[in-house]
């Protein structure tokens, strides 16, 4: 297999995660698709990464579509129920965890834009939904050690990987003091060496 990505993108990393969990080979590809000279189109029309080449030559995207496939593959831990409302949750801690960082993403790349250009309500909407997302994982966690109990998840991954992308391009948001719940829960999945070894500062 080879995976297409970026080190500091919080979709990438949640495919890299679970690769790591599940101690699955593969070929690292590294794209940005940012430069001029991006070959991301050759593996996903879309333009976005991750992307994924299975061993049977198929292009796979992206991240949810990624995730399902990797946690077919290999023994271990399963990232996603077999189905009921157990999947529904853990499907929509995923995309809970998706939505934190698009909005993340979205103001990060607003603020890279010229001050005079910038739409500081835009801004404030996506700050809003990142607040209210936190704030519904911190419900959803409660005193759990993880989302699902004892056992970690695809809601953990997806959601792991987009606070720790906003602590990384974000850090005024300081989401660990406002929520210690999700500050004990990221201090638990960031000794896990699924998540130590993908670090985006390490990139």
């Amino acid at each position: 297999m080879k995976l297409v990505g970026s080190k500091t993108s919080p979709y990438v990393r949640k495919a890299r995660v679970i690769l790591a969990e599940k101690q699955l080979a593969f070929e690292w590809v590294p794209e940005n698709v940012w430069d001029a000279a991006t070959r991301i189109g050759d593996f996903n029309p879309l333009g976005k990464v991750p992307a994924l080449v299975t061993d049977e030559g198929d292009y796979l995207y992206d991240s949810p579509v990624i995730a399902e496939y990797l946690d077919s593959m290999g023994g271990g831990t399963r990232f996603i129920p077999a189905g009921g409302i157990e999947r529904g949750r853990v499907r929509r801690d995923e995309a809970l965890g998706d939505g934190i960082a698009d909005a993340g993403i979205t103001v990060f790349l607003e603020r890279k834009r010229e001050a005079a250009r910038q739409d500081p309500a835009w801004i404030t909407r996506q700050l809003g939904k990142m607040d209210a997302g936190m704030a519904a994982l911190a419900r959803e966690l409660g005193a759990k050690t993880f989302l699902g109990g004892e056992t970690i998840n695809l809601g953990d991954v997806a959601c792991g990987c987009a606070l720790f992308w906003a602590e990384f391009r974000l850090p005024e948001l300081g989401w660990r003091a406002k929520h210690p719940t999700l500050d004990a829960w990221a201090t638990r999945l960031g000794a896990r060496p699924s998540f130590a070894s993908t670090r985006p500062q390490d990139a």
